[in-house]
């Protein structure tokens, strides 16, 4: 173990960290922060703004609490979120794209401070949507919920895949496999890769003390994607509506701990 890690509270497992007390404290610290910055987007995301706007509303409100934006110049990436919309499957990037009514968006943010981080994402309304996009939210939230409730001390990570993948492709949805959630903490994409299928029992035992993101891709139609010529974006390859929902969670003896709750109660759309 590096001084460095000890310092943090962490020890490690070979390449995974399994972080102490302390580090518990610092992760709800910038947890909280992280889903006040999309408790804050609620009753911005209208008809007619850009995601730009919402782009500038997240370096601001990261500004505000002494954060940075974890996404601003992460390999290029030139934007403090990811804004996706309707086909989008993740890391669409905010641009003079303007909002319509019946779109749904999901805003990705990670946000650091004492270099902590913290990730989640979240979809919104905007205006009023249809009940497929509505349902679809619906599912994928549920979805993400359901990984999450299993991830304790013993489980595997294929246990919460398999959670996750079970109940998507029950309501006749798809899962993306191109992406997963993955280890955090002091860096911003550790070990374990967490993904968001799978069979009970495989994959790598959970411990107390990892940290990372459960964070689910569903489509309505077939599971396929492409990354288009900006190397960020992804679509849905046969252009049907993706949504995603994510949390940053840590592994107690008594099972998860959601860092990222919103601190508005503001879970998934409809929001108030």
């Amino acid at each position: 173990m590096t001084t460095d890690l000890a310092e943090h509270d962490i020890r490690t497992i070979g390449q995974l960290k399994i972080n102490g007390p302390k580090a518990f404290e610092k992760m709800r610290v910038i947890g909280k922060l992280a889903a006040g910055a999309l408790d804050m987007l609620t009753n911005k995301i209208v008809p007619g703004m850009t995601t730009d706007e919402i782009d500038r509303l997240v370096f601001e409100y990261a500004l505000k609490h002494e954060c940075l934006p974890a996404p601003l110049h992460y390999r290029g990436f030139r934007k403090s979120c990811c804004t996706s919309i309707n086909h989008v499957v993740c890391h669409g990037i905010p641009s003079d794209r303007v909002l319509r009514d019946g779109d749904v968006v999901n805003v990705d943010v990670t946000l650091i401070k004492d270099g902590w981080h913290g990730d989640t994402n979240r979809m919104y309304f905007v205006g009023k949507v249809n009940r497929k996009a509505e349902r679809l939210c619906e599912i994928t939230y549920e979805a993400m919920m359901r990984g999450i409730a299993v991830a304790r001390p013993g489980a595997t990570l294929g246990d919460v895949g398999a959670a996750i993948q079970t109940f998507a492709e029950a309501e006749r949805c798809s899962i993306v496999r191109e992406f997963c959630g993955h280890g955090i903490g002091r860096v911003f994409h550790d070990v374990p890769n967490v993904l968001h299928y799978g069979q009970p029992g495989e994959g790598m035992a959970l411990h107390e003390g990892m940290f990372f993101t459960v964070e689910p891709m569903v489509n309505f139609g077939k599971a396929a994607v492409k990354v288009l010529n900006d190397g960020w974006t992804a679509v849905t390859r046969d252009r049907s509506l993706s949504a995603q929902f994510e949390h940053t969670i840590g592994i107690t003896a008594d099972g998860p701990e959601i860092f990222t709750k919103s601190p508005a109660g503001f879970d998934h759309p409809p929001y108030a």
